[in-house]
């Protein structure tokens, strides 16, 4: 269970730290970087490849906390449906340490991803 509350507390920051740096698109449920606001007036060529590169990292960073998120909410599902802890390729119990190291594993040590 503790893993549970682990996993929970996880995908909250997550969350935030999405919502910080981005916007969950309706559409299509998926996290996107903004861009910063521009100024009319600020046309300058390096300050346009600040921003653009901003942008880029913003992006990157997000992709990655997204792909994250989806491991943690995809953990929490199976806890709800009793599949939490179980290799998903040979079946057997996660062992304890590795869930301790990642609550979200997915595969025993024996299936390392």
């Amino acid at each position: 269970m503790k893993h549970i509350y682990a996993l929970e507390a996880e995908a909250t920051k997550l969350q935030e730290e999405l919502a910080r740096l981005g916007r969950r698109n309706l559409e299509t449920g998926e996290w996107e970087a903004v861009p910063e606001e521009v100024d009319e007036g600020d046309a300058d060529e390096n300050t346009q490849a600040d921003r653009f590169e901003d942008f880029e990292e913003k992006t990157a960073l997000m992709k990655e906390l997204s792909a994250r998120l989806t491991e943690v909410e995809t953990a929490i599902k199976k806890s709800h449906e009793g599949g939490y802890g179980i290799c998903s390729t040979c079946g057997n119990p996660i062992e304890e340490e590795r869930l301790e190291a990642n609550p979200a594993a997915t595969t025993c040590m024996a299936h390392l991803e």
